[in-house]
Parts: C-alpha cells; sequence; structure tokens
C-alpha cells in the first residue's frame, strides 16, 4: 500500500479530481483546500502580495494503482505546464 500526496494550485483541482476518478473510480482522498507555502518558483500565501493558494489532495492506494497516479499527475502538469504540482509518494511499513 502507498499513500500519495499531490500538492498544487487551487485552479488546477477540479481537473485533477476529475481525472483521478475517472482512472481509478473507486479512490478514497482527503483534501485540505487551502495551503500556504513557498515553492522553488513562487510562493502561495493568499495575500495581496503572494494572492494565490495551493490544495493537497492525499489517498492511500493499493500497488496497483500508484503508477496511475502517477499518469494522471503527468497528464494534469502536461495540461497545465505554468502551475506547480508536486506528488510525493510514500510506501507503507506494513
Amino acid at each position: 500500500m502507498y499513500r500519495a500526496e499531490i500538492i498544487a494550485n487551487q485552479s488546477i483541482e477540479d481537473d485533477l479530481i476529475e481525472t483521478l476518478e475517472q482512472t481509478i473510480p473507486d479512490i478514497l482522498y482527503t483534501i485540505v483546500p487551502l495551503v500556504h507555502g513557498r515553492g522553488k518558483d513562487s510562493r502561495k500565501l493568499g495575500t495581496s502580495t503572494w494572492p494565490e493558494t495551493n490544495f493537497l489532495i492525499f489517498t492511500y492506494v493499493e500497488d496497483k494503482d500508484i503508477e496511475k497516479i502517477k499518469a494522471v499527475v503527468k497528464a494534469v502538469k502536461k495540461k497545465f505546464k505554468s502551475e506547480g504540482i508536486k506528488l510525493f509518494i510514500l510506501k507503507s511499513a506494513e
């Protein structure tokens, strides 16, 4: 089992979730809707100086679905080239 975490700009949230649900119909996930931080190229702080914000989605999936999540993130990154989208994968210690 794996934990997959995706952090991305809120502007792509709907596209990412729709693609995940189409690719893995039974996926269960949790969304943290407002995430502030500093990435490699910009800050997302929800302020007048740095107005954008991120969101975080995490899910626990079986081994068979982890490649599907990687493919989804790759496809969304291709569609939204200028948005920061990061995927982190952690293997369960079982």
